[in-house]
This record gives C-alpha cells, structure tokens and sequence, in this order.
C-alpha cells in the first residue's frame, strides 16, 4: 500500500502516523499560568535531541478535530518553564486520566490522584510519583502550522534532574532492568519495558565493523541467516580466522553426517550459526561458518 498524505484526511494522517512512529516516550508537562493554575498534560511527541547543552522537546499539537490548542501551550508561552516528569507502569493509568480535556483551571493532579512536589529550579510542581523528573526552562516555542494536527515545538534545556534511588545500580547509574519504562503506540495501545523485553545490542563505537561487503559469499546470500544474523556477523571489527581450537559437538556430528553432502552441510551448519547468533554467541558462530567453508 502507498498512501500519499496530501490526499487523506487530518485523523487518517495522525492515526497512520502515531502506529507508524512509534514506540514513543511519554512527557508527563506540568506547567503553570500566570496567575498560579497548575497543568498536567501527556505527550508522547517527544523525545531527547541534545546532551550538550541538554535539550528535550515536546510538542502540544493543535486538536485534529477541532484545531483547538492545550492548556499546555498557553502555560509555556506566559510562563517559559515546565517539569517533564517521565512515565512508568507503575503511572500509567493515572497518566492516561490527565489526557482527559477538563476545563481550565482544573488541577490535573488532583483529578489523577498525583501528588504535587515542589520543584528546585522553576515554577510549575514536578509530580512526586514519577521516578525520573526534568526541570526545564523554555528556549523556544516554534509552531509548525495553523490547521488541526499541527505541532508546536516546545525547545526546553533541561537544567536538574531528579531521580528515585530504586532505579539505580551500583554506580548510581540508571538501570534499565529497574526501570519499567512506557511508551505510546497508535490508537489505545502502548508498549511496556521489563527485562523480559530488554535486549541487549553490540554497537560499532570508535572500531568500524566489517561490513555486509565483507562477508564470505556462502554468508551473505544464506537461504538460513536472516537481516539480523548478518548484521551481527558483519559488526566484528576484523574478519576472523579459523581458531583450531574450537570445538563445538553439534558442529562435528554435521560434519560426520553430511561431510559427503556439501549444499546439506552448508544448511545444517547455518542453521546452527542462526542458533549461536540468536544466543549473541559471534565468535562462535563464525568458527561455524568458517568450519564449513574449509571442510
């Protein structure tokens, strides 16, 4: 299917869109007025753009339905400062609650439930239950169209975090598997992060990895190995050689059975380097696929 955006409608757009993109962190805002009215408005348009200087972004889009704008906005404009609180599972529902488009002046956080803490640095409350709270000053505002559905970006440098001492590990780093992170999907769905879920991923830093170019023929146009598998082999830093001693029980039974069969043994021994690359065992999955290039 393509679809050619100009030629749908605003909601067809957005609900295209918000599956598409997704998942996506949620910014918790609370803002304030100028005469004190305290805000609290989820965004899931949003998301880090810089770490020097430290710089996150949301935006309140216009209403699709009826090109209204939120309190949020409003708030932001006559009072440049904002408390990103970061949502959690342990938030979620009473998140959901503050999307609920109450009259203004109504105070979202008694309508959640959440408790209003003071902040260090800015005006509007951080939300006391949130486990990772950011203190930001507006930088600026940037509207990005005039019809429904259209965002504004709100610039904010963030200038003080605070963070609950239950995520943390040993280093008083974030621990991810502490963390039970959510996230927006499209229409009512959202995604949740445990360490059922997690997944670590080897990332190229200073040393470049091979390339998809560089691998053996017989690797690159496997029938077995998928995307992923060529990925991780691809993503060492220097073509490996064959270890002499590496042993591997499965990889010898292959070769006693289908030494005499060169395309089944060729299978068998992906197959069993898909296996090792699914476990993230590289190295060994290599010495497999090198084993059979020289058997």
């Amino acid at each position: 299917m393509i679809l050619k955006l100009k030629d749908l409608s605003a909601a067809d757009v957005q609900n295209y869109l918000q599956h598409a993109v997704a998942p996506r962190p949620i910014a918790l805002a609370s803002t304030i007025d100028n005469i004190g009215n305290v805000n609290l408005s989820p965004f899931s348009f949003f998301n880090l753009f810089s770490s020097n200087p430290p710089i996150v972004i949301f935006s309140p889009a216009r209403r699709v339905r009826d090109n209204t704008t939120k309190h949020t906005l409003q708030n932001v404009i006559d009072v440049p400062e904002v408390v990103i609180n970061m949502v959690d599972f342990d938030m979620v529902q009473q998140t959901s609650l503050t999307s609920c488009e109450y009259d203004y002046g109504v105070n979202e956080f008694i309508k959640a439930g959440f408790t209003q803490q003071k902040a260090t640095l800015v005006n509007p409350p951080m939300v006391l239950e949130s486990k990772i709270k950011l203190e930001c000053k507006v930088l600026e505002i940037k509207p990005l169209g005039n019809e429904g559905g259209a965002g504004n970006l709100v610039i904010c440098e963030v200038l003080c975090m605070h963070i609950d001492e239950s995520i943390l590990d040993e280093n008083k780093k974030i621990d991810q598997k502490k963390y039970a992170a959510v996230a927006r999907l499209g229409s009512d769905w959202y995604c949740k992060v445990d360490e059922a879920n997690l997944f670590a991923l080897a990332k190229p830093n200073v040393k470049l990895g091979i390339g998809f170019d560089n691998l053996p023929t017989a690797v690159k146009n496997s029938k077995i190995l998928t995307g992923n598998h060529l990925g991780q082999l691809a993503n060492v830093h220097n073509l490996p050689v064959i270890n002499p001693n590496f042993e591997n029980e499965i990889l010898q039974k292959i070769v006693q059975y289908y030494n005499l069969n060169p395309l089944e043994m060729e299978i068998e021994t992906h197959k069993l380097a898909a296996t090792l690359l699914s476990n993230n065992a590289v190295d060994d999955a290599w010495q497999v696929l090198l084993a059979n290039d020289v058997v």
